[in-house]
């Protein structure tokens, strides 16, 4: 008989005042369905913790009080995410200015150029040294082959041979770079 007396103070409690308590709750977090589960999980708490109230105790005013504290832990839930959101947002919108920056100091022509003579340097020292001071007097120089021959007291043919040499260096070292020929014939040739 006592069980049938507590569902029944229960089904009371709850139709009398279950409008009221989620009108409360969705007046603080804005959304109807929120704001049904508070009133009820606050019920239920209420249900489940009315043996440790003393009897005299304001039974709507105290599960009006618990509602109160579900909706600040809903909202302060919300706000702590919005908060992250907003972090996130900052951080990609950071991170994305951080790479516009980057493209427009990005300068093509001199990364390119760059590695070409890198590469040009590095096949060059492994020339031997006679091959390497030839071509680059032929083509840093912009001396004659007779000029070189001259200078060095070998043949032209010799000279012909050391630039051919080093141009076949060149060409496997560069091969990736062929389009370059548009830009720097005067090394290829």
């Amino acid at each position: 008989m006592k069980g049938e007396s507590e569902i029944h103070s229960f089904n009371q409690l709850y139709s009398d005042y279950k409008s009221r308590f989620v009108r409360f709750a969705n007046t603080y977090v804005g959304d109807s369905m929120i704001a049904e589960d508070i009133a009820i999980e606050s019920l239920m708490y209420y249900w489940e913790n009315r043996g440790n109230l003393a009897p005299e105790s304001n039974v709507p005013a105290y599960i009006l009080t618990v509602i109160k504290h579900k909706c600040l832990n809903y909202l302060q839930r919300l706000r702590t995410q919005e908060d992250i959101v907003e972090y996130l947002k900052d951080c990609d919108t950071w991170e994305l200015n951080l790479r516009i920056a980057t493209l427009e100091a990005c300068n093509p022509e001199k990364l390119f150029s760059d590695e070409v003579i890198s590469l040009v340097t590095k096949a060059l020292e492994t020339l031997p040294e006679q091959t390497r001071d030839i071509f680059i007097r032929s083509r840093y120089n912009n001396q004659s082959h007779k000029e070189i021959a001259d200078a060095l007291g070998v043949s032209t043919k010799t000279v012909e041979y050391h630039v051919t040499k080093a141009l076949k260096v060149l060409r496997v070292a560069l091969k990736d770079y062929f389009p370059l020929l548009v830009f720097f014939p005067r090394f290829f040739c």
